[in-house]
Parts: structure tokens; C-alpha cells; sequence
């Protein structure tokens, strides 16, 4: 593992390597994002004893190739990621018997793609960039989405799908309902579940007071 100094250096060429990609296709996959995935991912793997090596690396990258929530082929960005993200580390330098790990991880983090994380290293990954959907800055982040998208906030007559199935794509509250608080059952490691229903309990909570304030109480 590199001395902290060094890391510096890393992190410093990979937010250099994000700033020449196209940019981000939505507010809530800025830069911002990356640093909190890459903040939560460290603490995770230094929680978890998962490689910094592979972790860091692939939680700074893991959106280089960005698609917008509506776009068609939205599912195939981890992977077109994790290409890019391979081929960029090996340019520049990056030891070589880490990148496949990278690869995977980033590969495996997306929640709509379809592959399995399959090492501990992955896992960590997967589970910052979940962590970061949920609590007070995935709702600012999932109403950022809708509002870009001009999607009502909520369906007037059914606001907390009660009486029908979540269609996050016609309104952004039901996002909550499709996937946020589904999230705490996908998470891989006991850190990141610990923390993912922490930050649930706050949607939870949320979307009580919201109830009130509508009179649906």
C-alpha cells in the first residue's frame, strides 16, 4: 500500500483523469459524489481489512463513464467504466496485479448492472456508492435526479404508493419506494448494512413527517 503522501499524488491524478471525461450526466454523480464514495469506501475498508490498494483506486473511478438516468444503455456504465478506468491506470503506471481487482469492483457496483461482487474489495465499493443513495444526501441527491428529469415530486392521489406499485419514473418520490429503502438488504458487509439502515431510519422518518404534512396521516 502506498505511503499516505503517495495516495495524495494518486487520488490527485485520478480527479485529474475524471476532470478530462465527459461531464457528469447529473448532479448527483458529480464530484461531490465521487470524494464521499472514496471518503466511505477507505472507512469501510479499513473496517472491514479489504486491500486500499484495490478499493481506493476503483471508488474514485467508478464513475468515469457517466449515463443519464433516462438514457437507454444507463446499465452498461459500470462496465464502460471499468474499461476506462483499467486502461487509464495501466498509462499511467498504476501496479499492474491490482488492476483486474479494480476492474471488478468498479464493474460490480452499479445497482442496475449484473455483476456479482465477488471479492471483499468489491463489496466495499458497491456499498459506499449505496450508502451514499441513502440518508439526508441521497433524498437531496434523488430530488436533484427528479427535479433535472421534471418529474413531480409525488403522485397526488397515491404520494406513498400504497395502493400501487413505485413508478419512479413518472414521480421522484416514488424512487424512495422502487429503490432506497431496498438498499440496506443488498448491502455485502456488516459495516455497510450497520450504516445503510442508519441512514434508512432518516428516510423513514422522513417520509412520516411528509405523510403529516400532507394530511395522509
Amino acid at each position: 500500500m502506498p505511503p499516505a503522501d503517495a495516495w495524495s499524488l494518486w487520488t490527485d491524478r485520478f480527479a485529474d483523469f475524471l476532470g478530462t471525461q465527459a461531464a457528469a450526466a447529473d448532479a448527483a454523480h458529480d464530484a461531490a459524489h465521487i470524494e464521499r464514495v472514496a471518503s466511505t469506501a477507505r472507512r469501510l475498508a479499513e473496517t472491514e481489512s479489504a486491500q486500499l490498494d484495490v478499493v481506493i483506486p476503483a471508488a474514485w473511478l467508478h464513475d468515469c463513464v457517466v449515463r443519464p438516468k433516462d438514457a437507454p444503455d444507463r446499465a452498461e456504465a459500470a462496465r464502460l467504466s471499468a474499461s476506462a478506468a483499467a486502461s487509464f491506470l495501466k498509462k499511467a503506471g498504476y501496479p499492474t496485479q491490482w488492476i483486474p481487482d479494480i476492474e471488478h469492483a468498479i464493474a460490480a457496483h452499479s445497482y442496475s448492472g449484473t455483476t456479482p461482487p465477488d471479492t471483499l474489495e468489491a463489496q466495499v465499493v458497491q456499498d459506499a456508492d449505496r450508502l451514499d443513495a441513502l440518508g439526508a444526501i441521497g433524498l437531496a441527491r434523488c430530488f436533484t435526479v427528479g427535479g433535472a428529469l421534471d418529474r413531480p415530486l409525488y403522485n397526488p392521489d397515491d404520494p406513498f404508493c400504497e395502493d400501487r406499485a413505485p413508478d419512479d419514473d413518472t414521480y421522484t418520490l416514488d424512487h424512495v419506494y422502487a429503490k432506497l429503502l431496498r438498499l440496506p438488504n443488498t448491502m455485502q458487509t456488516e459495516t455497510g448494512r450497520n450504516e445503510a439502515e442508519r441512514r434508512a431510519s432518516f428516510l423513514r422518518t422522513y417520509l412520516d413527517r411528509l405523510r403529516n404534512e400532507l394530511g395522509h396521516a
